[in-house]
């Protein structure tokens, strides 16, 4: 760089400079595969236009976790009564907007997430970046030419619904539900997925009247009918309101707050309005157009090492493969991997040596940092596999699943088992005094003896799944797993009565 600006050609314009890899944004799977890539030895551009981290740590996973575990700790106080004494609970949101904004996000501000990024010897640029042909990214007035690959993991943004007059009210997404630091009155929740049950049971706890809206006919609609009574009779027991097959026709905002009308004449009033119907990627800005790719979806296809096309990677929520954290460090892991072999390929094939010599950086990368493949051999490269994907909505009780459910196993032609069992039949769920809504369930592929699919909720629903995930990753026969010895008393126990109840 020359006068601390872009070298420029005869015409005026910037000279791209040549670097390893570039990084179209550092949320959670571009940072990991930027940071990882940088520490290897290449030269790493880093681009981010928000905040390093994405959405996780500042306005989804952390926070609302912390939301969440207030909210819990103020119900769980109140269950005292009938189990050891009495107590009386007065919330205060201030501390947890406090804790939010000193503990979790810096005030949203993201120093320490960038430094952590230099620290590994990548380099930052702060700005919104576009590809402008083949292996070129510009961002502003810089150009970087990559020599080994684009990767791009600039995650998505809330999908807000065409409603009549909603695009001109102050509605919040799930960051102004976040970063408030006084709570309204009353909420309206408009979407009843994992995030609007989670934030609608947190405010509840905290003294907010709270109505959910959602157009199909049940709540976490894409989870087991099970799950979403679970989740609709713990929301009502704290008081929130639950209105399903309800299409919003049209929203209005003035002095009084929002009011929502539904197609069916339905009128629903509150303070504040929250819209969480879903989350798409904005592909029209990343100039795809200019390396041939069609960026008229929803999200970006890959295949199973993450390739959108020659020399380009994508990781995270953009792939539409789940939006969560630990799917982007998966898809990160891959990616990584994946990056490292090809630029061992692309310098004469395999490296015996376990080393490969990095274009553009002075370090030997250790073969392990390419990963292990499924078949154990060293330098081989995973293929993404989702057939375990875990998915936990930490409502209370929280409910996690893996794999496929019921139906979705009956529509691809499964000869389909199911074990299910209350939580509260077991041992530890009448100690535990656990209600009708926790349960196990397990769906079988009777002809292959395995495991296709579980859900676990109740009390600790999320660390229970562990277990179900292996035997769904690790297709374990049912056989083994009906011989299993179950720890007593615990949760998980309740898993070898589900498994007694298969196929009854």
């Amino acid at each position: 760089m020359a006068g601390g600006g872009p070298v420029r050609d005869a015409d005026g314009m910037a000279e791209p400079e040549l670097v390893d890899v570039v990084v179209l944004g550092l949320g959670v799977g571009g940072e990991e595969v930027a940071g990882r890539l940088a520490e290897a030895g290449l030269t790493v551009v880093g681009v981010e236009r928000n905040l390093v981290g994405g959405e996780c740590p500042y306005w989804g996973c952390v926070p609302s976790k912390m939301m969440i575990r207030a909210a819990n700790a103020i119900a769980e106080a109140r269950r005292v009564d009938g189990l050891g004494g009495a107590a009386q609970v007065t919330p205060d949101w201030a501390q947890v907007a406090k804790r939010i904004r000193a503990e979790a996000t810096d005030d949203w501000d993201d120093r320490v997430a960038v430094e952590r990024f230099t620290g590994k010897g990548g380099r930052f640029v702060r700005g919104s970046g576009r590809i402008d042909g083949p292996g070129r990214v510009r961002v502003g007035d810089q150009v970087f030419q990559a020599r080994h690959g684009i990767v791009l993991g600039t995650g998505t943004r809330p999908s807000v619904p065409p409603v009549d007059g909603l695009a001109d009210t102050p509605y919040w997404t799930n960051r102004e539900a976040i970063e408030v630091e006084e709570l309204p009155g009353s909420l309206l929740v408009l979407g009843g997925g994992a995030i609007g049950l989670e934030l609608a049971q947190v405010f509840a706890r905290f003294g907010v009247r709270v109505t959910v809206v959602e157009a199909l006919d049940r709540v976490l609609a894409v989870e087991e009918p099970e799950s979403s009574e679970a989740a609709a009779a713990a929301l009502r027991a704290d008081g929130v309101e639950i209105h399903t097959g309800v299409k919003a026709a049209r929203v209005e905002h003035g002095a009084a707050g929002f009011t929502l009308r539904g197609t069916g004449g339905e009128v629903f009033t509150a303070e504040r309005l929250l819209v969480v119907t879903g989350r798409r990627a904005h592909l029209d800005e990343l100039g795809l157009d200019t390396v041939g790719v069609d960026a008229g979806g929803r999200y970006l296809p890959v295949d199973d090492r993450l390739h959108v096309t020659e020399g380009i990677w994508a990781v995270g929520d953009v792939t539409g493969e789940g939006a969560f954290t630990h799917v982007a460090m998966y898809q990160a892991s891959i990616v990584v991997a994946d990056v490292l072999d090809h630029m061992r390929r692309s310098q004469g094939g395999a490296d015996p040596s376990g080393t490969a010599s990095v274009v553009g950086g002075a370090v030997g990368v250790a073969s392990s940092l390419a990963a292990t493949g499924s078949s154990g051999s060293a330098g081989s490269v995973p293929r993404a596999d989702y057939r375990a994907l875990p998915r936990v909505t930490f409502t209370d009780p929280e409910i996690g699943a893996v794999g496929l459910t019921e139906q979705q196993a009956r529509d691809r032609g499964i000869n389909v088992q199911v074990g299910f069992t209350r939580l509260s039949s077991s041992t530890r769920g009448w100690i535990h005094k656990t209600d009708e809504d926790g349960f196990i369930k397990l769906i079988a592929d009777a002809d292959q003896g395995v495991l296709i699919g579980a859900t676990s909720a109740g009390p600790a629903g999320g660390e229970v799944l562990s277990g179900l995930v292996v035997a769904v990753h690790a297709a374990v026969p049912l056989s083994q797993l009906r011989h299993m010895i179950y720890a007593y008393p615990t949760f998980h126990r309740a898993i070898s009565d589900a498994l007694r109840n298969l196929g009854q």
